[in-house]
């Protein structure tokens, strides 16, 4: 039976959050700077910089990223958004020459959460995000695995420091894995134990069956 009070949820993968889990309720937080396309009536306190009871036309500011996405319409131009400085050719141009260089944790550290959340609003530059995100993941997925099978028993602080928190949370499932391997060969466990995203999958799988 397992006793733990609260079972970690995954973080929602894209465009959508997943409100059951606490890094996509941290992750909603992250503030985007955007420009106001109308007057925003008595609404002045959301600007902390200004005293005027009203928002207008043209103000630049910040907004955390669930109240943009609220107030963000494609027909009714409201608000638009600008893209984090992370996201900009700038920086894409540094993630596609190395993006293992770069501390993801000091730049984000959602980079790949907050980065699927701006392909939510319209961008011209939409495409070169997208590909930039997936092209990062996977050049630095081999270093953060192989990393974490190395590192049987060690003080992994210095090399998680630098992941972002889906890298973390990969990292700690390669780490899990290695460590229970390790266990079962020196005799330490009974048997191995099918993983928790195997079980789930399954319970799954049994009820798209049982639907009628």
């Amino acid at each position: 039976m397992d006793t733990q009070s609260y079972m970690p949820i995954q973080p929602g993968v894209g465009m959508e959050e997943n409100f059951l889990s606490l890094d996509d309720i941290l992750l909603s937080q992250e503030r985007l700077p955007i420009r106001t396309e109308c007057a925003f009536p008595r609404l002045g306190f959301l600007e902390k910089s200004s005293d005027t009871q009203d928002i207008p036309e043209g103000t630049k500011m910040e907004l955390p990223l669930w109240l943009s996405k609220g107030l963000y319409e494609r027909k009714r131009r409201v608000l638009s958004v600008e893209l984090p400085k992370i996201y900009r050719e700038g920086w894409r141009t540094v993630f596609n020459a190395d993006s293992n260089v770069v501390d993801l944790h000091k730049m984000g550290p959602y980079y790949y959460g907050l980065g699927s959340q701006m392909l939510h609003f319209e961008s011209p530059e939409n495409p070169e995000i997208a590909q930039t995100l997936l092209q990062t993941f996977i050049n630095r997925f081999r270093r953060t695995m192989d990393s974490s099978q190395n590192a049987y028993n060690e003080d992994t602080s210095a090399l998680v420091d630098r992941l972002d928190c889906l890298e973390k949370t990969l990292f700690r499932s390669g780490q899990s894995g290695l460590n229970g391997f390790q266990s079962w060969e020196k005799g330490r466990t009974a048997q191995l134990t099918a993983s928790s995203l195997v079980l789930n999958y399954r319970k799954r799988k049994m009820n798209m069956h049982e639907q009628p």
